[in-house]
C-alpha cells in the first residue's frame, strides 16, 4: 500500500540579501578579496551599492561567510558543477554484454570482436557471457579456452577484470578498457562501428 503523502527531498536553501538575519557576517568582495567582519545591514548596503546580491556561501562558519556576487550566475554555476559531477561518475560504469556460444562460427566470432573492440575503444566495460547448453556442459575446458582466446584477441584495447570463471552453466569474462593512449584498433577503423 502506498503512503498517502509524498516525501520531497528538500535542497539546502541559499540565503540571500534580506534573508540573511544574523547580526554579523564575514564579507568577501566579488573579486575574492576579504572585506572583514561587519553587520549584515552594512554588508547588504555594500552589495546594493554595487548592484549585486549578498549571498551566504558558508552558513556554518562563525560568523557566517557572505560574498557579493550575481545570484543568478552563482546558481547557474552550482547547477553546472552538480551536472558535471553526475556526468563524470556515470560515464565510466557503462557495461555492455555480449553473448557467445561454444559452437560459434568464425565470422560471428569476428563480428563479436569488432563490437567489443568498439565498446572498449569508447571506454565502456564489456562482459562476455558464454552459456553452456545440454551436453556442452561436459566441455567446460573448451569454453574456458574460447574465453581465453577472446581475452587475448582483445588485449590491444582491454584487459581482463578478473580470471575467467564459470558461474552456474555459463562462463563469464569482463574486460576493462585500457587507458586511452594505450588502446589500438585492430578489427575496426575509426569511423566504422559507430551505429550500435
Amino acid at each position: 500500500m502506498r503512503p498517502h503523502f509524498r516525501t520531497f527531498q528538500r535542497q539546502p536553501r541559499i540565503r540571500i540579501n534580506q534573508l540573511i538575519r544574523v547580526p554579523e557576517v564575514f564579507l568577501i568582495d566579488s573579486d575574492g578579496k576579504p572585506l572583514g567582519v561587519m553587520s549584515a545591514g552594512e554588508a547588504q548596503a555594500v552589495a546594493r551599492g554595487r548592484m549585486l546580491d549578498l549571498v551566504e556561501v558558508a552558513p556554518n562558519a562563525r560568523p557566517p561567510v557572505c560574498k557579493i556576487l550575481d545570484y543568478g550566475k552563482y546558481k547557474y554555476e552550482l547547477a553546472k558543477k552538480e551536472k558535471d559531477s553526475k556526468k563524470g561518475s556515470s560515464g565510466t560504469s557503462k557495461l555492455k554484454e555480449l553473448q557467445l556460444h561454444l559452437s560459434i562460427d568464425a565470422h560471428d566470432y569476428q563480428i563479436k570482436l569488432k563490437r567489443a573492440e568498439d565498446f572498449l575503444w569508447k571506454g565502456m566495460k564489456v562482459r562476455f557471457n558464454l552459456l553452456l547448453r545440454g551436453r556442452e556442459n561436459i566441455h567446460k575446458e573448451l569454453a574456458v579456452d574460447l574465453m581465453r582466446r577472446v581475452r587475448d584477441d582483445l588485449g590491444h584495447v582491454g584487459t581482463a577484470d578478473q580470471e575467467i570463471k564459470p558461474i552456474g552453466r555459463s562462463i563469464v569474462l569482463i574486460l576493462l578498457p585500457l587507458p586511452a593512449q594505450k588502446r589500438t584498433r585492430k578489427y575496426t577503423e575509426e569511423g566504422e562501428g559507430e551505429t550500435v
